[in-house]
């Protein structure tokens, strides 16, 4: 194949892809986003400048309930793909941060704010609880592409396993979780969906999408509140699992999270398959 028929097929690529994300883009203007938790309440964080400021809004913050939730989004999420953005949910400020981690690479972990403390120590402080759903490959992600510990882990997934009163063999994904547990109102919920959607016909392959998406900047809108959306739940799943879980479940999710933690960090940890829908041993 010459050179120039491979740049046309380049280019008509990227043409497709930008006509994807426009047509998507377009749609999203039909969604009322007053039934969305507040989209205006999104901050990009892709200067240094702005993840110092962003810093020096999390000090002392409650930790009863947790304040900080946490989730990750990359190409194949793992030692094996990339990291794009952090994104944080701020409970008591309702504030949610996407960290580009894409732009800033290591910046993002080492730049302090005003008081000294950078995220890498943040998520490493066993002081600061830190809630994820299903921590094992974000953990992983940033252990190998970051050497980062994460300490003091409350795994939403876990949680829900904890208190489920029906069979514990396999675990349950985030939007089942979501769909089934998180009090939605009906609007919202509808609008979470679309969201939802809109955001996964842009990167996944079956609807012509391409995981390129997640390195493109800026990035559109539709993965923005894609991002962002879930993050923002994760307090609503928190506060339902926390409130019907006896404290012996409680101490073993407690210490599995801590378990899949190290387990993530391990040379022949394996993120892929179907191992991963089963429940920790001796759950079930």
């Amino acid at each position: 194949m010459s050179s120039s028929t491979s740049h046309s097929i380049a280019a008509e690529a990227d043409s497709a892809r930008d006509d994807l994300v426009a047509a998507v883009t377009e749609s999203l203007q039909s969604i009322n986003f007053d039934d969305t938790p507040a989209a205006d309440m999104i901050d990009m964080v892709d200067t240094t400048a702005k993840l110092s400021k962003m810093l020096d809004t999390l000090d002392g913050l409650p930790t009863e309930p947790p304040s900080l939730y946490f989730d990750l989004e990359g190409e194949n999420l793992s030692r094996h793909g990339s990291v794009s953005i952090l994104q944080l949910h701020v409970l008591p400020s309702s504030r949610t941060y996407l960290v580009d981690v894409h732009t800033l690479q290591h910046t993002a972990f080492s730049t302090c704010g005003g008081n000294g403390r950078t995220l890498r120590e943040l998520l490493e402080c066993d002081g600061i609880p830190k809630v994820f759903f299903d921590v094992r490959n974000d953990s992983d992600a940033l252990y190998s592409h970051f050497n980062i510990r994460l300490a003091r882990i409350q795994d939403l997934q876990l949680m829900e396993l904890a208190t489920r009163t029906f069979s514990k063999k396999y675990i349950t994904g985030l939007s089942k979780c979501i769909e089934r547990d998180a009090c939605l109102p009906a609007a919202e919920l509808i609008t979470w969906k679309a969201v939802k959607d809109a955001g996964v016909k842009l990167f996944a392959p079956d609807y012509d999408g391409s995981y390129t998406v997640f390195a493109k900047r800026p990035l559109c809108d539709a993965i923005k509140l894609y991002y962002a959306q879930d993050a923002q739940i994760l307090p609503r799943l928190w506060s339902q699992y926390n409130a019907r879980m006896a404290p012996a479940w409680a101490r073993k999710v407690h210490e599995t999270s801590k378990e899949r933690v190290t387990l993530s960090q391990t040379a022949t940890f394996n993120g892929k398959g179907r191992h991963m829908a089963l429940a920790p041993p001796g759950w079930h």
